[in-house]
């Protein structure tokens, strides 16, 4: 997809930009699905750093069928993505970080859940404008990043994503952020990220990134 003009987003191009993924780093993701599957009378076991693979019906072993699970999934975005909770910490980073930076959310999910995503950002005062995407999310960034002469930043929970960022614009600094602390431990990290789970800390680290 073509990236939009940050002008166009209501964006300044006079101060630094930080791009921010909306699932397991700004919003619970696993803990909002799992409630969701658990209405459907399914389970959501971490048993691994994977989505499909820990959906289960009670009491089986075998977790559920992707395709089934991939359906459930599009039912989430498509009617419930609005109702997960925030990370801990995530708003009140995202505020101090707006005083001195422009603030882009770049997420990953289907197209029909711009307007609940949009609504949860905004029921919980994150007045930031949102992209979504699909794939790898280095080409629309480095688009992005491209439009301003300022310091960039980058999080996400995903190493793909991270290393998409970093190769295709190696000068913004990236991080990895896993809010569910059921899922950290099975979360994998790489030297080339810092791995920064709590928001306090990953804030303070964006504003010093960002600085120079």
């Amino acid at each position: 997809m073509a990236a939009p003009r940050l002008e166009a987003l209501g964006l300044s191009t006079a101060r630094p930009l930080v791009l921010i993924d909306v699932d397991e780093v700004l919003g619970l993701f696993m803990q909002g699905f799992g409630d969701y599957l658990a209405d459907q009378g399914l389970e959501m076991r971490i048993e691994r750093f994977a989505l499909f693979q820990n959906i289960y019906r009670p009491g089986e072993t075998q977790h559920l069928d992707i395709a089934e699970g991939k359906r459930h999934f599009d039912a989430f975005f498509s009617g419930h993505c609005h109702l997960m909770e925030p990370a801990p910490g995530a708003i009140d980073a995202l505020n101090r970080l707006g005083r001195s930076a422009e603030i882009l959310i770049l997420s990953n999910a289907p197209a029909d859940a711009e307007r609940l995503r949009t609504d949860w950002l905004r029921k919980h005062g994150m007045e930031h404008p949102l992209i979504l995407n699909s794939g790898p999310k280095g080409p629309i960034a480095s688009a992005l990043i491209g439009q301003t002469p300022h310091r960039t930043a980058f999080v996400d929970d995903l190493l793909p994503n991270l290393d998409s960022v970093a190769d295709h614009s190696p000068p913004t600094a990236t991080f990895q952020h896993v809010a569910d602390l059921r899922l950290r431990p099975y979360a994998p990290a790489s030297d080339r990220h810092p791995r920064i789970d709590d928001w306090a800390e990953l804030g303070e680290a964006i504003e010093a990134a960002i600085r120079g």
